[in-house]
């Protein structure tokens, strides 16, 4: 190479018989041919023209003779092809996989926006999935009615906040056993030793009959029933043997009501607080006895009304339906609008309710919880039905101060057995140390007459706080 040529190339590279340069711009002009013809060669080069990452082009001076050029040139060609596809194939990929990942938020470069809007369209998604899925589980309504009320169901109110988080399956009878109970402070002895407690007291059934003959033998004070029994409110009873005691019944504005009457069988059931009644014991309304109903609902600032009957069983009446079956119903100065009702499974199924007062013009929500596996004369066949119902309600109602209203047809015998089961279960929760149903039972008797009514029941009672105790216990941390 002259002192000429040397100006004028750039980047000469020799690889075995190939020597490959750049041209630079020169004032000679001289061009790819002319620098050929000055590096003195008689044989003919081979010039090849190669694409590099950054677009120069490169040329490729052969220095074989015509015995190699056939070698070389397939050599080079498939050395070129190779790295312009494996460039395109790099730049595709790369191009691709920017506007994905800016636009999902794929990782941390995505930035705070992106990745708000990717988890936006997850929601979407998912809730587009459980809305599916909740129209295919819903069947069959109370009493096993079928077209209009599936028609009109819709998604339960907001205050049943920790519903549905999976659908359930309307051929279930414990679609959500599987769940966790609630949070609770029991430690692990003392759970282990009710547990063995109740355990015995289930297997010991002398010692179970002994111990409901004395509940049967038990008789509260103060124990009069005189208000309930006056001729004016004898029809206001559906069974004139169970009645409120005057002591603990619920008290109605006289001048809020229809019949300018207070009276309501309705006995209030304190726990430990008087000033924070922990339930409302009544019974199913009677056609005339709604407006009172929803009055007693209005005046205790209720929330949550907890039903454990069916309106008809066995060809009877067992309470009628308090609540319009679509749209709103008036009674007396309360409107009650219907808003949702949500089939959970085939045991019980759950309403929301929209409450106006018209005088006032204010409104309220609430939700009732209705069970429909407690046949009236007898029990559940599995405990498992009802602590599932149970664990909904108290994710609904947890954290209010106002009584939960719990009824069935006399408001006897499975609405004290539910308010037992679930009061003996509050107290644990709360980590009181030594429990006495029994005791527990004589003390809401005190409050109203014939809770928990047959033998059956207690052990019923007994059998569901065994078996939610050890579901406790199996989700604390051992």
């Amino acid at each position: 190479v002259t002192k000429q040529m040397a100006l004028v190339l750039e980047a000469i590279f020799v690889v075995g018989p190939a020597l490959t340069f750049r041209i630079r711009q020169n004032p000679q002009n001289m061009t790819a041919e002319d620098v050929t013809e000055k590096a003195g060669e008689k044989e003919p080069l081979c010039l090849s023209v190669c694409l590099s990452v950054c677009l120069s082009v490169c040329l490729s001076v052969c220095l074989e003779g015509s015995s190699g050029l056939v070698l070389t040139l397939v050599s080079m060609a498939c050395v070129g092809g190779v790295v312009v596809v494996a460039l395109t194939i790099a730049c595709l990929r790369h191009h691709a996989q920017q506007p994905a990942s800016g636009k999902l938020g794929l990782g941390p470069e995505g930035g705070p926006e992106t990745h708000f809007d990717y988890q936006e369209l997850c929601r979407q998604h998912m809730a587009a999935k459980t809305s599916l899925s909740r129209q295919e589980a819903v069947g069959v309504g109370a009493g096993g009615r079928r077209g209009t009320d599936t028609s009109r169901v819709s998604s339960v109110s907001s205050q049943f906040s920790d519903g549905p988080q999976h659908s359930p399956s309307s051929h279930s009878s414990t679609p959500s056993w599987s769940e966790e109970p609630a949070q609770s402070k029991m430690d692990i002895s003392t759970g282990h030793m009710i547990l063995a407690y109740m355990e015995d007291h289930l297997k010991n059934k002398d010692r179970l009959m002994k111990e409901w003959k004395a509940l049967c033998s038990y008789q509260a004070e103060p124990s009069a029933v005189t208000v309930a029994q006056s001729e004016s409110h004898l029809e206001k009873n559906r069974c004139p043997e169970f009645l409120p005691y005057d002591h603990s019944r619920v008290k109605l504005k006289a001048d809020s009501n229809s019949t300018k009457e207070d009276y309501i069988n309705a006995s209030i059931i304190i726990d430990h607080d008087p000033r924070l009644p922990a339930y409302i014991a009544t019974q199913g309304p009677l056609e005339h006895t709604i407006a009172d109903f929803w009055q007693m609902v209005w005046e205790n600032g209720c929330t949550v009304i907890v039903m454990m009957t069916a309106l008809v069983e066995d060809g009877e009446t067992q309470c009628v339906r308090y609540w319009p079956d679509e749209g709103s119903s008036l009674y007396h100065i309360y409107e009650v609008n219907l808003v949702s009702e949500h089939i959970w499974c085939k045991d019980f199924l759950v309403r929301s309710f929209y409450l106006k007062n018209v005088q006032t013009q204010e409104t309220r929500t609430l939700t009732q919880f209705h069970l429909l596996s407690w046949p009236a004369n007898g029990i559940p066949t599995s405990t498992r039905p009802l602590l599932d119902f149970r664990r909904k309600v108290n994710r609904c109602y947890r954290g209010r101060s106002c009584p939960i209203i719990v009824h069935c047809s006399d408001g006897t015998g499975r609405t004290g057995t539910y308010i037992l089961i679930d009061m003996v279960l509050n107290r644990m929760a709360k980590g009181v140390k030594e429990i006495d149903i029994a005791a527990t039972l004589e003390h809401i008797r005190d409050q109203r007459p014939s809770l928990v009514h047959t033998k059956d029941q207690f052990e019923f009672a007994l059998t569901a706080v065994a078996e939610e105790v050890n579901a406790i216990l199996k989700a604390l941390p051992q």
